[in-house]
């Protein structure tokens, strides 16, 4: 089948597959992990991987060391990622006669290295999952599961819709932080000192979300990001708006912890880690991996009237189920914790316990919890508090004439103009934003093939429709994209602007000066 072969429903394809599998004629169809949609005929499966597969194997042949990223045909976009040693992901877009699908490829790789790292630190790297039962089933299954839960963010209607143009003011694999002052740090500094102290000499690590933003950490910058992602998409008081229980810590019952986990992508040496740190014989630790655990279903969350978030993750078979406790693998940290979720109005902690300190399972978490509950509730109380006065709503980094993008890839920190008020921009200019970010996306890539120990400092400003500019600056590695319209018509308004914002808003990393 060429690039031009037609796909199944919407046109949307992503499919996982190992290289080291079904080299054997006959056994092609062993090398297929995942495949959606799920109905896609067998043939046409074996036709779209195999099509992949001779992709990767033809670029390695001109440049071994790079991996295939994008490959454009004249209906579709084929987006490559080498997810751990020899398993890729591919996302497979088809294009329509509208600008809905002009959409920027560094964006959809995005979705696909979010959804890996999201995976191994629930279910641990999926060529450990393959080495631990070579028949690929339990792989095969929680692959199955996870994404399918995964993709269910993106549908709109019966049909998939993935990031497009009017996305270009946003950074996935990005957090997003709370700005507080001196004062307030102070009291969020101590909340994390309790917290730490909860299991006594054994110290608990956490997160501590207002909103959908991030305001302490105690868990190294990989860690973090994977657990944010995990708590803005189905953790925060926005993610639960929707579901209501009553459950509560309390509730009595028996029950197994969650799969062992893993995070990042970072193959082999994740694996045999994640493996070496993750063996129990225990009846429970048999069990955990072949539960149906489905973290990223939205009804098995909710909160309970005590205020923790109950995960209500056992398989919907196993009779008597109750709210599990998950595990989850942080590859930094180099730790397999118990996640334990809190709220407290706009105020969300991630409460991490040391599975390897806790040896009466669930019964020990509830103790944590109690502990807790009682010595940080005030605290908790207190700093909810005053970051809700200080708080400027969901406009608090509007800044008047601009609509922009700040992202510090290093650090994996970003900061935007509101959802709200990007929608203002006229669609001349917001198209012209989306390929602008795809030339600086390109010339990143060139940059970094040809020396990839040094960032590239550059700045485009392009003059669009009625006196709109979009403009792209990146200094240091920090980097700064803008839309602003209703502008002069010269350059150097363009410039002065940026001159401006980034003296007042950015402290002058993006001046000339």
């Amino acid at each position: 089948m060429g690039l031009s072969a037609a796909a199944a429903g919407d046109g949307t394809q992503l499919c996982v597959f190992d290289l080291r599998r079904g080299q054997q004629e006959g056994q092609e169809l062993d090398k297929i992990l995942f495949f959606h949609p799920a109905d896609c005929p067998i043939l046409l499966q074996l036709s779209v991987i195999g099509l992949c597969e001779g992709i990767v194997t033809f670029t390695r042949i001109f440049s071994p060391e790079e991996d295939c990223e994008v490959i454009e045909s004249e209906k579709r976009s084929h987006v490559f990622y080498q997810a751990e040693p020899d398993i890729w992901m591919v996302l497979v877009v088809e294009k329509t006669k509208d600008n809905e699908s002009n959409w920027r490829c560094g964006a959809l790789q995005g979705i696909l290295k979010e959804a890996h790292s999201l995976f191994t630190m629930f279910h641990g790297p999926i060529r450990t999952l393959l080495d631990r039962q070579p028949s690929a089933e339990l792989a095969r299954g929680h692959l199955r599961t996870f994404l399918t839960d995964y993709l269910s963010d993106f549908h709109v209607g019966k049909k998939i819709q993935f990031p497009t143009y009017r996305d270009s003011l946003k950074e996935r694999g990005t957090i997003q932080m709370l700005t507080v002052p001196r004062e307030v740090a102070l009291e969020v500094q101590s909340l994390t000192t309790v917290l730490g102290s909860c299991l006594g000499n054994v110290t608990c690590q956490s997160l501590i979300l207002f909103e959908d933003l991030l305001v302490s950490t105690t868990l190294p910058p990989d860690d973090t990001l994977n657990l944010y992602t995990y708590a803005v998409l189905r953790l925060t008081p926005r993610a639960l708006s929707s579901n209501a229980s009553s459950w509560s810590y309390l509730r009595k019952g028996t029950s197994v912890s969650a799969g062992p986990t893993s995070s990042s992508s970072n193959g082999t040496t994740a694996g045999e880690r994640y493996h070496s740190r993750s063996r129990d014989t225990s009846p429970d630790g048999q069990n955990q991996m072949h539960h149906n655990f489905r973290p990223l279903l939205r009804e098995k969350l909710s909160k309970g009237k005590d205020g923790f978030v109950a995960a209500d993750f056992a398989a919907t078979e196993v009779r008597g189920a109750v709210p599990l406790t998950p595990i989850i693998w942080f590859q930094q940290a180099e730790e397999r914790m118990y996640l334990c979720i809190y709220q407290h109005k706009s105020l969300t902690i991630l409460l991490l316990i040391p599975a390897s300190s806790l040896i009466n399972g669930e019964e020990g978490i509830a103790h944590v919890k109690k502990q807790m509950l009682e010595n940080a509730s005030q605290k908790i109380v207190t700093v909810e508090q005053k970051l809700t006065r200080g708080w400027g709503g969901e406009n608090a980094y509007h800044v008047s004439g601009y609509r922009y993008l700040l992202v510090d890839p290093d650090r994996r920190v970003s900061r935007a103009s509101p959802p709200g008020k990007v929608t203002t921009l006229a669609k001349d200019s917001l198209l012209a934003l989306n390929r602008l970010r795809q030339e600086v996306d390109l010339e990143k890539s060139r940059y970094r093939r040809s020396d990839p120990s040094h960032d590239k400092d550059f700045e485009v400003c392009i003059r669009t429709k009625n006196n709109a500019w979009v403009i792209a600056k990146i200094t240091r590695g920090r980097e700064l994209y803008m839309a602003l319209e209703k502008g002069g018509e010269t350059l150097l308004y363009a410039s002065t602007a940026v001159e401006k914002f980034s003296n007042r808003y950015c402290e002058g990393a993006f001046s000339t000066d």
